[in-house]
């Protein structure tokens, strides 16, 4: 069963800084933002942007992290820094460009370890296309694998995790979507290969999550689960659960049966609508909770089994509901 560790995006605890901090000038500092996520109940990790959040002193920054009895989860790429990769990170036209994108994730791969941290997410959203004849997808494709095999290669024991995202930045991103991406891992053939599902992500590329989620575990691994929600047009950000409550269950139960034991991180926007994200982040840890008592009473009642076996959606919606509203299962206790 998923065990209960949770983190968040930490840029979300800027959300209505002047409130929090009274007379402060500008943004808050990265030490602040986690000083104030570490007043959430519950929250046991946070996750960083790479190069964004690190500076020159990886390791003074996990101290400051861990001071505040949080952990590090985990690092994420961010591909800013040079304005020509919005025209692609791997996939820049520009060759220099493109070895400049994976020597900046070699240096933050880097950073990850002398952190203690096991994983580096790559989002790679500057990779992709806007008009029709203007890449060749064959090459375009190539120089994204051999990107990702080389930075794999690199570390061999520090785990990458590619988050897919079906556009934005790009209006067609190279790794749209689950299948694609299992596509791509099996090509490049590394070890400590996997992939992160972030479930508005999901939806908007018409997927059901779970599904999506049943692909990985048969073809690879999944290394980051990001629990969100939203309207599947774009990716909203809202709080877990607050639109489609009966598909994130069902997720939430697919990578448990799945063996999934990583933390549930929380890629959530309340900063995008002035959010108290301290309030909103307590809230997504206790919805996931009363959703994960839901799905453990399920897996210890045969009825839910009996009606995925005859297909029947009344039978498994009726059970599904019931275990959503009470976090367990009618008569029985999580």
């Amino acid at each position: 069963m998923l065990g209960h560790r949770f983190a968040t995006r930490i840029n979300s605890f800027a959300s209505n800084a002047a409130d929090y901090w009274p007379g402060l000038v500008g943004k808050p500092s990265l030490a602040q933002m986690v000083a104030r996520a570490a007043t959430v109940e519950g929250l046991s990790e946070l996750d960083l942007n790479y190069p964004d959040h690190i500076g020159t002193d990886p390791g003074q920054v996990a101290v400051t992290v861990r001071d505040t009895g949080l952990a590090i989860s985990g690092l994420a790429m961010r591909y800013y820094t040079n304005p020509a990769f919005k025209r692609g990170a791997f996939t820049n036209p520009d060759p220099a460009v493109r070895r400049e994108a994976i020597d900046l994730t070699k240096r933050g791969i880097d950073a990850a370890r002398d952190m203690g941290a096991p994983m580096m997410t790559l989002w790679l959203g500057q990779d992709g296309y806007d008009y029709a004849f203007q890449c060749d997808y064959s090459a375009l494709w190539e120089a994204e694998i051999s990107g990702i095999a080389e930075v794999c290669a690199h570390d061999p024991q520090c785990m990458i995790s590619i988050e897919y995202k079906p556009n934005e930045p790009r209006a067609y991103s190279l790794l749209p979507d689950a299948a694609t991406t299992l596509l791509a891992i099996a090509e490049v053939g590394a070890g400590n290969l996997g992939v992160t599902i972030d479930f508005a992500h999901s939806l908007y590329a018409d997927e059901q999550p779970a599904f999506a989620a049943a692909l990985i575990a048969r073809k690879s691994r999944l290394l980051g689960l990001h629990l969100n929600d939203g309207y599947a047009k774009r990716d909203d950000g809202l709080m877990v659960a607050s639109v489609h409550e009966l598909a994130t269950m069902e997720l939430l139960r697919e990578v448990a049966r799945s063996g999934f034991d990583g933390a549930i991180y929380f890629d959530t926007f309340p900063d995008a609508s002035g959010l108290d994200p301290v309030a909103e982040c307590a809230a997504n840890i206790r919805t996931v909770r009363r959703l994960l008592a839901g799905v453990e009473a399920m897996e210890r009642d045969n009825r839910l089994a009996q009606a995925q076996a005859l297909q029947d959606p009344v039978a498994a919606q009726d059970i599904a509901r019931m275990a959503a509203a009470r976090g367990a299962m009618p008569g029985q206790t999580s």
